[in-house]
C-alpha cells in the first residue's frame, strides 16, 4: 500500500514539474515572439549608424555576400585580421557609392579589436570607426581620440605606422606605450582596404 503511495506522489511531482516546464517553455516562446522584432530593428539601426559614422554621404546601407579568395584570405590571416560583413554605400538613387567593411584584428594587446571603415568608389578612405576594445586605460584605449582621426580622408593602398611623426600620406603616428594596439588597428584597415581595393576592381572574392 505504502508503494502505491510513494508512486502516486511521485507521478504527481513529476507532473507539476511537466506542467511548470511546460508553462515556462510557452512562457519563453511568447516573449521570444514579442521581442524579435523589436531586437531586429535595433540590431539593424545600430549597423546603420556604425555605417553612416564611416560612410556619411551614403543615404542607406545593403549587406553584400563577400568571401576573399584563397590568396587573399592567406594574407589577411597572416596580418590577423578577418573580414566581418560587408555593405554597399548607397546614394538616394540607389547608386553604389562606395563600401563599409568591418575588419577584426585579433592581435591587439588585450584581445580583438573590431572596427569599421568606410571607402569611396575612388579608393578613398572616408573614416574608421573602432566597434570593440578592451586594451590598456591610458595607453591603447587612447586609440579613439589619437588614431582614429588620422585615417579621415586618406587615398592610400595601405597604412604604415612611424614612432618619429607622421610625415608621409601613407603614415600614422603611433600611440605612445602602445605600439602593439596601433599596429593591430593599423592592420585591421589594411585588411579592410584590401577587400575594398578588390571590390572596386571588380572581384566578388568567390572562385
Amino acid at each position: 500500500m505504502k508503494e502505491k503511495s510513494d508512486v502516486s506522489v511521485m507521478l504527481k511531482e513529476a507532473g507539476i514539474l511537466f506542467a511548470i516546464t511546460l508553462f515556462a517553455g510557452l512562457l519563453l516562446g511568447v516573449v521570444y515572439e514579442l521581442t524579435k522584432d523589436p531586437i531586429r530593428i535595433q540590431q539593424e539601426k545600430a549597423v546603420q549608424e556604425a555605417c553612416k559614422a564611416v560612410f556619411g554621404s551614403a543615404e542607406s546601407f545593403q549587406m553584400l555576400e563577400y568571401t576573399p579568395d584563397a590568396a587573399l584570405a592567406e594574407e589577411l590571416s597572416g596580418s590577423g585580421v578577418k573580414i566581418g560583413s560587408v555593405y554597399e554605400a548607397l546614394g538616394g538613387d540607389g547608386s553604389l557609392l562606395g563600401y563599409v567593411l568591418e575588419s577584426t584584428s585579433t592581435q591587439g594587446y588585450s584581445g580583438n579589436i573590431v572596427l569599421y571603415l568606410g571607402v569611396a568608389r575612388d579608393g578613398t578612405l572616408n573614416d574608421i570607426s573602432i566597434l570593440e576594445i578592451s586594451e590598456t586605460p591610458g595607453l591603447g584605449m587612447l586609440a579613439p581620440d589619437l588614431l582614429v582621426p588620422q585615417f579621415h580622408d586618406r587615398h592610400v593602398e595601405s597604412f604604415v605606422y612611424t614612432k618619429t611623426g607622421a610625415a608621409a600620406e601613407n603614415e600614422i603616428d603611433a600611440i605612445s606605450g602602445a605600439t602593439k594596439t596601433t599596429r593591430a588597428i593599423t592592420n585591421a584597415v589594411n585588411g579592410g582596404l584590401k577587400v575594398a581595393q578588390d571590390l572596386l576592381k571588380g572581384g566578388d572574392g568567390n572562385e
